[in-house]
C-alpha cells in the first residue's frame, strides 16, 4: 500500500503539472494584455450632489471602456459605474450627498480584461449654500450675456421706433408743403377770377350832365302901387 500511494501521488502531480502550466501561461497572457492603470485622476466642477470624474490613459493601449468605484468614506454607500465602448475619459457621479466624504478609484476596460485599479482620489461635496468661484463666474457671465442680448435688443428697437418717427415726420412735412401750394394757387385763381369789369372796361364818357345846367327863368316881381 505504501508503495501504491506514492505512485498514485506522482501520476496525479503528473497530469496536473501541464494544466497549471497552462493556467499560468492564460494568466501571465491575460495580464499582459490588460491595459494599464488610468493615471491623472482628478474629480472637478464639485457641487452639493454631483461632481465630475477625468483620467487619461497611456497611449498606446486598447481602451473600449472603463470601470469606476465609487465609495462614501463612512461606508454607509458604494457604487460600481461601468461603461463599455466608448472612449469617453470622463463621468458625472450624480446622486451625490451633500457635505459627504469620497473615495473614487478608476479601471481601464480593455479588449482582454480590465487594468488594475488607480490610485485611491479623496474629495468632498459641496453644501447648498456653497459655491465655487468659478461656478459663480460662469453664471455671472450667462447673466451678463443675457442682458447684453436685452440691451442690444432693445437699443435696436428703440433705434427702429425713431426711424420710423423720423419718416412720418418727413411724410408729414412733406404733405404739408404740397398742401400749402396748392391752397396758394387756389387763392391766386380766386383773385383773378374776382376782378371788377371796371378794370377791364373803358370809362364811359359822361352823358354831358354836368354841361347840361337847367336855365331858371327869370322871376318878375311886379309891384302895385
Amino acid at each position: 500500500q505504501g508503495g501504491r500511494r506514492p505512485a498514485a501521488m506522482g501520476r496525479v502531480s503528473a497530469f496536473l503539472n501541464p494544466v497549471l502550466v497552462l493556467f499560468s501561461c492564460d494568466l501571465c497572457l491575460v495580464r499582459a494584455n490588460r491595459p494599464p492603470s488610468p493615471v491623472n485622476v482628478t474629480v472637478t466642477q464639485l457641487k452639493a450632489n454631483s461632481a465630475t470624474v477625468s483620467w487619461d490613459v497611456p497611449e498606446g493601449d486598447v481602451v473600449i471602456g472603463y470601470a469606476i468605484l465609487q465609495q462614501r468614506q463612512d461606508g454607509q454607500m458604494q457604487r460600481f459605474i461601468r461603461e463599455v465602448n466608448t472612449t469617453n475619459r470622463a463621468c458625472v457621479l450624480w446622486d451625490l450627498a451633500e457635505d459627504a466624504d469620497y473615495i473614487i478609484q478608476v479601471q481601464s476596460i480593455g479588449l482582454y480584461g480590465e487594468s488594475q485599479a488607480s490610485k485611491r482620489v479623496h474629495f468632498r461635496t459641496l453644501k447648498e449654500t456653497d459655491r465655487l468661484p468659478s461656478n459663480s463666474s460662469n453664471q455671472g457671465d450667462i447673466t451678463m450675456e443675457g442682458l447684453d442680448k436685452d440691451r442690444q435688443l432693445q437699443t435696436g428697437e428703440i433705434i427702429i421706433i425713431v426711424a420710423v418717427l423720423l419718416m412720418w415726420a418727413a411724410v408729414i412735412a412733406l404733405f404739408c408743403r404740397q398742401y400749402d401750394i396748392i391752397k396758394d394757387n387756389d387763392s391766386n385763381n380766386n383773385k383773378e377770377k374776382t376782378k371788377p369789369s371796371s378794370e377791364h372796361s373803358t370809362p364811359e364818357r359822361p352823358s354831358g350832365g354836368l354841361l347840361r345846367s337847367k336855365k331858371k327863368s327869370p322871376s318878375v316881381n311886379i309891384i302895385e302901387v
